[in-house]
Order: structure tokens, then C-alpha cells, then sequence
């Protein structure tokens, strides 16, 4: 059996979620008079009869354009938050500016389960490189590391050669922060007396994990652990040894709803995610996060036995549907991820919603364009041309899906 952190990870299901429930019905009874969200998602809903995850489609959906306009009109959390502000431990905002409370518990952010995911034990040093100014995302890795009782290099992303002297005296094991920060921490170091050859797991979190360079990290004998993570609330989801999906943290109910509104996907069908966390001070009820995945059906062969979702898909505002699916920028990534020699992709979308597939290649031919068009259908479902141009031929503005259609209307 892998090592756990604790037995709760391996619950039979059915007891996590009468838990779980159990415990929501319990913290909303006790929060709905101090957040007045609450009292408003759950107006006419009686919370006792809340028992079962069908019982959530009853409640509206918070999505975070929301909460950010309600935060402007009731400062300083827009009524989201069940502890005044003068007993919370620390007052943040994210980039996105939306503002997030922290409270005084030992791991308040939930980060110690994914930390101890990630190969981190009590005792390793810890480079944590998440930025600690303003936003959540160092406090968040610190107070997990701390719960599990590992002492923090408090280092952020902006100072590289600080970054790789701290590193090289005090050589911590392992790493916390940005993907791109580690990649150029990896490359100056190659020019340097101080490096990180001591470091050999990261832990990357974020919303946007899937695009996560882990072959080329692991080139250099670093072990990388991802994570779904975001300001409102932590570590949503983490990768353990398996490497098969991320398996949701304990003390959250996460749905995947059907976009823009309250209704619930089933497992394989891509949608927003959306997360309830059982937090006192901050008692969010189906937040919708505007990130885009879905369920992965099964359990982790870890032996965690909570649900799995895939690594963030995209945004909300960033996907279509055509044809009843949900087209994502993943799926362009997915799509290029067997082809070597491929540069930039872009997916257009068409009048009457048809697709085209645009491909930076030197290489041009009815074999390649076979393929890819077989690749396209496979999936997405959906049939679609392929132009092939040369490489540079795209735009370089990170884009992967353009929706022509608006330009019509």
C-alpha cells in the first residue's frame, strides 16, 4: 500500500460523502447569519435536507465575476466571509484583483496532503517559490509545508540570482513554485558555481497545469508533482505517484457543471469546475471557478479513493461549444501532442460552427493532412479541414482557438 497521509484519503466513497455533507450542513447552519452570499444562494433551501450531491443542482452557482463585483459594492469579501476581518490571520488579493481572507488553522489552506503527495516529508527543506506579495499562493505552500513540519526557504519569483545562492547553501530538496521559474532556475544554474542539484521534486501548481513542460523538467532528475490550486480556495486537486489524473483534496465537493449554469455533467463530459469547500471562515458554496476539466471515472491506483479530475482544460471564456461539446484549448494541445515535428496549432471555428485546423509545419502533404484530420475527429468528435503553413506563418499571441463566428454577426 503507498504511504498516506492520513486514512481519510482512503474512505470508501460513500462514507466521504455522507462526511462531507454532513459537515457542510453543519458549517452553513453556523455561517448563513455571517455571510450574506449564503443567505442568498441559499434562499427557500433547507439546509438539513441537503444530502445527497444530486441535492447541490438546487443551489445557484457563485461564479467569481460575482463575487468580484460584490466584493466592490461590500468590501472588504462581498459577504463571502464568515470571520470578521480583524480576526484573520492575513488580507490578500490576488493579480486577477479579487480579495481572499486567511485564517489562524494550522493548514488552513488544505496544501500538507498535496505537499506529502509530492514526496515531501517532515524534515526536507523546502524552496518555496510561489510569490508571497499580496497573493495567496506562497502563504498557501508555507503553511502547508510548516503543517508538515518542513522548515521554508521564503524565496518568490523575482530575484534568480538570490534565488540560486540560498539555494546552493542551504540545498533544499524541494522545489514549490511556477513552472517557468524552475525552468529558469534550471538554466542559469548551468553557468553557475551555485545551482539546484539538490533539488530533486517540485511541486507546480496553478489553473493552468496541463501545459506543464514535466519531460523536460525531469530531463534534469527533478520529479514533478502538479497541482490545481487557486487564491479562493487552495489546493482544489493534486498528482500523487500513480500519474494518472489529480485526485481531489479532502474537505472540498467538486462538481463539473454544464457552463453558465447549475447543472451537473456526468463523469468524461467537460465543464466548469465548480467547488464547495467546508472552511468556517470562508464558506464558499459551488463557487464556480471558471476553469474548464472532467471527471476522470474510477479510483487512483495509489489507493486514494476520492474522485479524479483532469488537469485544467481552458477557460470558460476561452472554450466553445459546437454541436452540444465543449472545445477547449486543451483539446488543440492534445491534438499536437503525437506530432513531433509541429510548431503552432490553431483551431478556427467557422461559419455554421465549421472547423479548421491550422498547423505550422515544414513538412506539407496528403499523409500529414490524413492524420491530422483523423486526430481532430478523434478528439473532438467533430469533423474538420487542415491547412497546413509554413512555420511562423501563425500568429504568436499564445492563442489556440478563434472563434470567427463573432466576426459576422
Amino acid at each position: 500500500m503507498a504511504d498516506s497521509y492520513d486514512r481519510y484519503e482512503r474512505r470508501a466513497p460513500r462514507s466521504r460523502d455522507a462526511a462531507l455533507l454532513r459537515d457542510l450542513r453543519g458549517i452553513l447552519s453556523v455561517s448563513r447569519s455571517r455571510a450574506t452570499i449564503l443567505r442568498t444562494q441559499l434562499k427557500g433551501i433547507d439546509i438539513a435536507a441537503l444530502k445527497s450531491r444530486a441535492d447541490f443542482a438546487q443551489i445557484p452557482v457563485l461564479r467569481k465575476s460575482e463575487l468580484i463585483a460584490r466584493q466592490t459594492e461590500t468590501p472588504p469579501f462581498g459577504g463571502a466571509c464568515g470571520t470578521r476581518p480583524g480576526a484573520l490571520q492575513h488580507l490578500l488579493m490576488s493579480p486577477s484583483a479579487i480579495f481572499q481572507p486567511a485564517g489562524h488553522a494550522k493548514d488552513w489552506w488544505n496544501s500538507a496532503r498535496a505537499l506529502f503527495a509530492a514526496g515531501i516529508r517532515k524534515g526536507d527543506i523546502v524552496l518555496n517559490c510561489f510569490s508571497y506579495h499580496f497573493t495567496p499562493d506562497g502563504h498557501m505552500i508555507d503553511c502547508g509545508a510548516r503543517a508538515l513540519g518542513c522548515p521554508v526557504i521564503p524565496a518568490g519569483d523575482s530575484d534568480v540570482e538570490a534565488t540560486l545562492a540560498v539555494t546552493g547553501h542551504y540545498r533544499p530538496v524541494a522545489y514549490c513554485g511556477p513552472a517557468a521559474y524552475l525552468e529558469t532556475l534550471v538554466q542559469e544554474s548551468k553557468t553557475r558555481a551555485s545551482g539546484i542539484a539538490s533539488i530533486d521534486r517540485a511541486f507546480i501548481g496553478g489553473s493552468k497545469t496541463a501545459s506543464i513542460p514535466k519531460a523536460d523538467l525531469a530531463a534534469h532528475g527533478i520529479a514533478i508533482y502538479e497541482a490545481y490550486m487557486t487564491g479562493d480556495l487552495g489546493v482544489v486537486a493534486y498528482e500523487s505517484e500513480a500519474r494518472e489524473a489529480l485526485i481531489v483534496n479532502e474537505g472540498l465537493v467538486v462538481e463539473i457543471v454544464k457552463p453558465g449554469t447549475n447543472e451537473p455533467l456526468p463523469a468524461g463530459q467537460i465543464g466548469e469546475i465548480v467547488v464547495t469547500r467546508l472552511n468556517a471562515d470562508y464558506p464558499l458554496l459551488r463557487f464556480g471557478t471558471g476553469d474548464l476539466s472532467c471527471v476522470v471515472a474510477g479510483q487512483s491506483s495509489c489507493g486514494r479513493t476520492n474522485m479524479r479530475i483532469r488537469s485544467p482544460m481552458g477557460r470558460v471564456d476561452e472554450s466553445l461549444e459546437i454541436a452540444g461539446r465543449i472545445i477547449a484549448p486543451a483539446h488543440v494541445l492534445e491534438i499536437g501532442a503525437g506530432y513531433a515535428d509541429l510548431r503552432r496549432l490553431r483551431l478556427i471555428v467557422r461559419d455554421r460552427g465549421s472547423l479548421t485546423l491550422q498547423v505550422e509545419s515544414a513538412i506539407d502533404g496528403a499523409a500529414l493532412r490524413d492524420k491530422l484530420a483523423a486526430t481532430l475527429f478523434a478528439v473532438t468528435r467533430i469533423k474538420g479541414a487542415i491547412e497546413i503553413v509554413p512555420p511562423g506563418g501563425l500568429p504568436a499571441d499564445g492563442r489556440l482557438i478563434c472563434d470567427e463566428r463573432r466576426q459576422q454577426d
